[in-house]
Formats: structure tokens, sequence, C-alpha cells
């Protein structure tokens, strides 16, 4: 077993692709193919399956990962301690959702710029689902995202706070049959159904559950605009131009500001958590550990 071939076989999972890997590492495809291969004569097992175009671990490549994650870490650990801390790649992979990325992110940047000049990150976004494959493939060191609750037997949670989904609009906008109670207005759900919705992408878990909730309800939102942009939505709220259903944190500053008010509707609340999970296989960096540092501190 070889240094070279451990690197290797990590990259392939990151990549899901034995030439993408190759290319990355500037191999050609056939050396890395020779190198797994003696890996797994070697152990006498195999590591990959190939479904469709993608490469993925079987069970032991996954009991693999975690051993080979461990010894190129400490391998970077000796040429630090040797003097030679150049060889070591201080990176931190985070994987987010949109909204996040605009509004809880931007504390990741300013604290790691400020404490930890020598670690760079990469921010990848996507949908809970793409971003928990990334998590299982290796394609990130932590997720953070808004969903209901989960669990994982596989994933270590570190942060599950509690975040409001609420309806908004702006401070000039009437809505029928509202009740105001200082800045809140408080109607049912069916005085919105009927009212221009500027909403996220269908794909959305907030959305989702919302419309799920209507069709039991036997009742249906017609988004007049859809963007997974939570920027643009607010922006055309502000502007009078309907009302959307967006998490309390990215709103926040403009209600405070009295841009926006949040409508309070009687019959009907949601709360999803924000969360962050890493792999229970996953070999804990320093990077890994100052961002836990971070989330203990309450500042996402």
């Amino acid at each position: 077993m070889e240094i070279r071939q451990l690197t290797s076989f990590v990259k392939i999972v990151e990549m899901q692709s034995f030439s993408k890997a190759a290319e990355a590492l500037g191999y050609t495809q056939a050396a890395v193919t020779i190198q797994i291969r003696q890996l797994e004569q070697e152990f006498n097992t195999r590591f990959f399956d190939r479904v469709g175009r993608r490469v993925v671990l079987t069970p032991p490549g996954r009991e693999f990962l975690q051993y080979a994650n461990e010894i190129l870490r400490r391998v970077d650990d000796v040429h630090t301690a040797l003097g030679n801390s150049k060889m070591q790649e201080h990176k931190l992979r985070i994987g987010s959702l949109e909204s996040l990325l605009t509004y809880k992110i931007p504390n990741v940047v300013r604290y790691f710029y400020q404490e930890h000049p020598e670690i760079s990150l990469e921010i990848k976004t996507g949908s809970p689902k793409e971003l928990t494959d990334m998590l299982e493939h290796n394609l990130v060191d932590v997720v953070y995202f808004l969903d209901r609750r989960v669990y994982d037997k596989n994933w270590v949670k570190i942060l599950e706070e509690p975040e409001p989904i609420i309806f908004v609009a702006s401070a000039e906008m009437a809505i029928p049959s509202e009740k105001r109670v200082g800045s809140v207005s408080h109607v049912h759900l069916a005085d919105l159904v009927d009212l221009r919705f500027f909403l996220t992408e269908k794909d959305a878990n907030y959305r989702y559950a919302l419309e799920q909730h209507l069709a039991a309800e036997r009742m249906q939102i017609h988004p007049f605009f859809e963007t997974g942009n939570t920027e643009v939505l607010i922006r055309l709220v502000k502007e009078n131009q309907g009302i959307s259903f967006l998490p309390a944190f990215s709103v926040q500053d403009s209600i405070a500001r009295g841009e926006l008010r949040e409508i309070k509707v009687d019959d009907f609340d949601m709360t999803m958590y924000r969360q962050i999970f890493f792999h229970k296989d996953k070999w804990v960096t320093d990077e890994m550990q100052a961002f836990e540092k971070l989330v203990r501190q309450g500042l996402l």
C-alpha cells in the first residue's frame, strides 16, 4: 500500500470518477486504475461499483475510506511536525443552501479570515438531498442546511436550531380580512392563497411542505414568480409586488427596519431546523475543529 494509491482512492471518491480523479492528480486514467486494482488485490476485495457513469463505494470501500483519510491526515501531520507545513493543504469544504450562503456563511468567512487566515474555504451549494449526497461521497467536510429534523446513523450532528418559516409582505401592502396587532397582521391561510406570491423553487423543502399542507386542505398557490435567489424575492416583496414565504433569518433585518412585516397566519405555522453534520467516518481535521468552535460560539 502506497501513499499515492491512497491519494488516488480518496480523489476518486471525491470526484466519483476515475477519469476526473486522474486529471485532477495529473495521472493517466490507466495509472489510476492500476493503483486501485493493486489496492483491491492487496486487500482481496473490491472498493468501487459502477452505477451509470458514476463510481460508488462498496461497503468495504466505505470502511477503507475512513482509514485512508486517517492515514493521509497523519502524513500531513508528519510534514507539519518536520517543518514542511507548506505541503499540507489547509482547506475546509462546506456544503450549504443558497439562502444560508447569503445570510449565515459570511460569518464563517469573516471568522476564518480573522482567526485562521491559513485555512482556505470552498463552498458548494445544493438542495438538502444534493448536500447529503456530497457528504456521503466525501465531496464536502460538513453540510449546513435547513430542513425538518434529519437523523442518520452515519452522520454526526453538531448544530440543530429551530428556524420559523414565515409569510412576509411590504409595510404598505393591504391584505383582505387581515387584523393588525401592532406591526403584525393576523389572517387565515385561506385569505392568502389567491394573492400574488413570489416563491422559492419547487424543490425548496419549506415550499414543498407548504404545498403539501395546502393540498391536504384542498387549497393551492399559483406563484407569479419563482427563483432560488432569496434576495430577489425579498426585493420584490419590499417593492409591494406581492408576498413570500421565507425563513425568518433571511427577513429579520428588513422587518426590524420596517421595510417588511410578518403576516401571522393563525391556522398555520411551520418550523424547520438549521442543521450541521459531518460523516461519522470522516477524520476530524483541525479545520473542522475550528469550524465546530465557531458553531459553539453561536455564530451560525
